[in-house]
């Protein structure tokens, strides 16, 4: 299936524009702070939210529009400000900007999604919003994609292209996310966007299936935002026949949108917060997948671990304790555990291996942990990255 997807160099869909701006949310006039993206015609629309019970208003509205009719045409979203914990002047700020949008577009506001990152409950300077809404442009470039960053140390954005039937499609993706990130999605902005045709009610489905297996394995300190939301807009610009379920072509479909959730979620992943390396956990020969995945994010979640592999340091029984902790089946005298493919523990008994070796090995970007339950055939996996001083040196000074 892979081989009928290829990647490209980022670009919009058929029928998607976009810009990004500064607007002084950031004090740095070079750091982008406000942005759009829209279709040219309705979308159809699916997405996921925090699971934090102190939902931000511009999620709870954005949540309410996809729930309801399906569809979206139009998102803002703004960096810098969480329009969280805002009370009645955040919600009345969240209307405010859908109308702006909506009469800029001439389209409905029940159209128009908005989205906002950054610090939790500071008020939106509304004339500052309302002047960047009249600035931004119908272009298509990729601004926005850094509009939305915060903490983010580079943008995280992918296009793939393929055929459904004689149609050639795109599907675009971009997000931002570092830091409090977990149990499920991150203090994460994602929005993929694709000229793919679809039946009704099969974007939701899937998208929900696939944030389990991508954005729900990802976590970078256990923390969880009030503003989580990846969202899928669908225009159909490509002119295929709408697929369902049923159609073969389905499979292209939901290959792509796996792997643009995929590899955005290790682009989160890779860029904690202060992070230096990229820890990716394989959970194989499980009872089950929930089991695999839980092991695995379990791992990767492990403050110890992720302190360890920090300091290059082959400690193997961090992992061991951390899945010890976990309520997986599997029997304690048989665990297999590689570091970068090289053989730590055999049946629950240490290998002989060099330290110093393995310590070299683990200095590298990307650290990729493989453990055998030898309990049953499922599969799982999890992303994570390094602790280090610099995350805490962020978190101590994030709002002032």
């Amino acid at each position: 299936m892979k081989e009928n997807i290829q990647q490209i160099a980022f670009r919009w869909p058929i029928g998607f524009k976009a810009d990004g701006i500064h607007i002084g949310l950031k004090p740095d006039p070079q750091k982008l702070d406000f942005g759009w993206f829209y279709s040219t015609n309705p979308a159809q629309a699916a997405g996921m939210y925090t699971t934090n019970r102190f939902c931000a208003a511009p999620t709870a509205l954005t949540k309410q529009l996809v729930s309801h009719h399906h569809q979206l045409q139009a998102v803002v979203a703004n960096s810098a400000i969480a329009n969280s914990c805002t009370g009645k002047n955040g919600e009345a700020n969240v209307l405010t900007e859908r109308k702006l949008i909506a009469e800029k577009l001439a389209i409905k506001p029940d159209l128009v999604g908005v989205a906002s990152t950054g610090l939790i409950g500071a008020q939106l300077p509304m004339g500052k919003i309302s002047d960047g809404i009249r600035q931004l442009k119908t272009a298509a470039n990729t601004k926005v994609t850094e509009a939305i960053l915060t903490t983010d140390t580079h943008p995280k954005r992918i296009s793939l292209q393929f055929k459904i039937g004689e149609q050639l499609c795109t599907l675009s993706g971009f997000a931002k996310g570092s830091g409090m990130i977990a149990p499920n999605m991150a203090t994460m902005l994602g929005f993929v966007v694709t000229d793919v045709a679809l039946a009704p009610n099969t974007l939701q489905p899937l998208l929900q299936e696939l944030t389990g297996k991508t954005f729900n394995q990802i976590t970078v300190d256990g923390d969880t935002s009030t503003n989580d939301m990846i969202l899928v807009l669908a225009n159909g610009q490509a002119q295929n026949l709408p697929l369902t379920v049923a159609n073969p072509n389905w499979q292209i479909f939901k290959a792509a949108l796996h792997q643009v959730l995929a590899y955005l979620a290790q682009q989160i992943a890779g860029d904690g917060e202060g992070a230096t390396k990229m820890l990716e956990v394989n959970v194989n020969s499980a009872t089950s997948t929930d089991e695999a995945q839980q092991v695995a994010k379990a791992i990767v979640g492990s403050n110890l671990v992720k302190a360890a592999f920090f300091g290059a340091d082959p400690n193997w029984g961090r992992i061991i304790s951390t899945l010890g902790m976990t309520s997986a089946k599997f029997d304690p005298k048989n665990i297999d555990l590689a570091f970068n493919h090289l053989l730590i523990l055999k049946h629950s008994q240490p290998v002989a291996f060099d330290p110093k070796a393995v310590s070299r090995s683990l200095q590298q970007a990307r650290i990729v942990i493989d453990l055998n339950l030898h309990a049953g055939s499922a599969t799982g996996q999890a992303w994570g990255c390094d602790l280090t001083y610099d995350y805490v040196k962020i978190n101590a000074s994030y709002s002032t």
